[in-house]
């Protein structure tokens, strides 16, 4: 398994360490529960070093992306992020990310920790324009501090003025003594906060300096657990689960990431129809009106127990304290308000149709 350069402060700080996307990384510390309140309420640090970084530069880089992704980075301005994804030219994702414009012929596109080869491969086998591509995975480290009280923390380590950071941009500037730290107002929790990017070497007097600074505050270090549960509790979409190479961004709910004003992109014109037809299915959220947590893989079904989809996400909302889920239903079965049933070891367990996000912390 690969380490992040947080492995040993994970195990000192009493982890439960496991698998994941092929890295050894920490599910939780002290429980779930205990962490994905401290977000909620407090603040929180969670290693994201896992995720991919690609550079993509110089005077073709602009195309490329254009090309492969279904968002229109021509809408951003430097200091700008923005949440896309990469058709597989069969209907399908290869992948969700952020594309973040560094500067002019400059872009840094962030992948998920398990599709970085594939999405390497993907973009290097797509990049006919001839832009400069650089794989900067494995010396890039990353931190999410997320939580309410996030930017107090953070703020007492860098002059930068957090406070005038919009959500989903960015500035890089000298963060607990160290310079050229990216310091994005982005996220997967709904909680606020930021994520920074660093080199490697930094990763140890970063780590001490943020929960110093945190003390006060109640910092807690949280693990892979409480991240989904809180990325749940918003219905984001976590990729392997919810999306994957044989869903699309039409049936997703993605079509606010899915731009066909920008010129041909893969995938356009199949996407296109999609939208201007329909699709079968659909991915919903639910909440169980019945007591009983949905889990990935159960089946949804009508109230007379004929299949009608399948749970892709499913948990115990620790801020609602019932069960919430996510999963691609029949476009019939799809309206909100809509009463469903979860097999739930043969049992037929009623929900309903909700729109999401399942709360709003703020």
């Amino acid at each position: 398994m690969k380490i992040t350069a947080f492995n040993g402060l994970h195990k000192k700080a009493g982890a439960k360490m496991v698998e994941f996307a092929g890295f050894e990384m920490p599910i939780e510390y002290t429980g779930i529960m205990e962490e994905h309140l401290t977000v909620r309420n407090k603040v929180g640090v969670f290693d994201v070093s896992h995720m991919g970084e690609f550079w993509i530069k110089g005077p073709k880089a602009f195309d490329l992306i254009q090309e492969i992704t279904t968002n229109d980075i021509s809408k951003l301005q430097p200091g700008q992020a923005q949440y896309s994804c990469f058709p597989n030219g069969k209907g399908g994702i290869v992948d969700d990310l952020l594309v973040y414009y560094y500067e002019p012929q400059k872009y840094m596109l962030v992948v998920n920790a398990a599709n970085i080869d594939k999405d390497w491969n993907w973009v290097v086998s797509n990049n006919k324009a001839g832009a400069e591509l650089e794989n900067s995975s494995d010396r890039i480290s990353q931190l999410a501090i997320q939580g309410p009280l996030a930017t107090r923390v953070l703020q007492k380590l860098t002059d930068v003025n957090l406070s005038v950071i919009k959500y989903y941009t960015f500035v890089t500037g000298r963060f607990a003594g160290i310079d050229d730290v990216i310091i994005s107002a982005t996220g997967y929790t709904g909680s606020g906060g930021f994520e920074l990017y660093f080199a490697n070497e930094y990763a140890e007097k970063i780590w001490n300096a943020i929960f110093e600074a945190g003390k006060d505050e109640g910092i807690k270090p949280i693990g892979l657990g409480a991240r989904d549960t809180l990325r749940l509790e918003m219905g984001y979409c976590l990729y392997g689960n919810d999306i994957d190479d044989t869903t699309s961004p039409i049936e997703a709910g993605l079509g606010w990431i899915t731009k066909f004003n920008k010129d041909n992109f893969t995938d356009k014109k199949l996407l296109l129809m999609q939208k201007e037809e329909g699709v079968s299915r659909q991915l919903r959220g639910f909440e169980m009106v019945d007591r009983g947590i949905p889990r990935h893989g159960y089946e949804l079904c009508d109230k007379n127990g004929n299949p009608i989809g399948t749970v892709t996400s499913g948990t115990m909302s620790p801020i609602l304290n019932k069960g919430i889920g996510m999963g691609y239903i029949k476009k019939e079965y799809a309206a909100f308000g809509t009463d469903i049933y979860v097999k739930i070891r043969a049992k037929m367990v009623r929900a309903k149709v909700v729109k999401i996000p399942f709360i709003n912390p703020a």
